[in-house]
This record gives C-alpha cells, structure tokens and sequence, in this order.
C-alpha cells in the first residue's frame, strides 16, 4: 500500500497538533506529580505540627497489678502442683511394702 501525496499533506498539516498532544500529555503527567508531591508535603507538615493525644494512663497501674497478680497466681499453681505431688508420694509409700520383691519363691 503505496503512500499518496493527498495522505502526506494530512499528516504534515496533523503534524503540529499531535506534537501539542505529546507536550500536554508531558506536563500533565509533571504536574499531576507535583501536586501529589505538594500534597504529601502538606500532609506530612500536618502530622508534624499536630499536637498527639495522650495515651490513657489510668491503664498502666492495672497492668502492673495485673502482672503482679499473674506472678502470684502462678506461684500459686505451683504450690499446689507441690503438695499434690507430696500428697501422691505418701500414698504410694504407704500402699508399697518395703519386703515385696526381695525374696523370690521358687518352691513347685
């Protein structure tokens, strides 16, 4: 398909219109980027020169009682496994005779 001088003056007569085109689409793309970057600029500023609010302190006496009162529960836990243990032990010594297993019968 051969190019006919009636295509070639179109396109030389588009040619300053697509150029146009191209340059506008450039700087938009620029300036969408500077208006994100302005506005994150701005944002970040604002986060900076907010005052924070306080965390709620009423919270950290509990938290410590809470802690103390999880180290006594646990020491708790532990005794008490102790004297169940203790518990076991002298039921077993007591039901264990001390002379079983020490003769053997071998008498028929």
């Amino acid at each position: 398909m051969a190019i006919t001088p009636i295509d070639l003056q179109t396109v030389f007569s588009q040619v300053d219109k697509v150029g146009k085109t191209q340059v506008a689409q450039k700087e938009g793309q620029a300036l969408a980027q500077a208006i994100q970057g302005a506005h994150i600029q701005k944002k970040t500023e604002e986060q900076i020169n907010m005052v924070n609010e306080a965390q709620n302190t009423g919270e950290g006496a509990d938290k410590i009682n809470d802690h103390s009162q999880r180290r006594n529960n646990s020491e708790k836990k532990e005794r008490e496994k102790q004297e169940e243990k203790e518990k076991e032990e002298k039921r077993l010594s007591v039901l264990r005779d001390p002379a079983l297993g020490n003769k053997i019968d071998i008498s028929l």
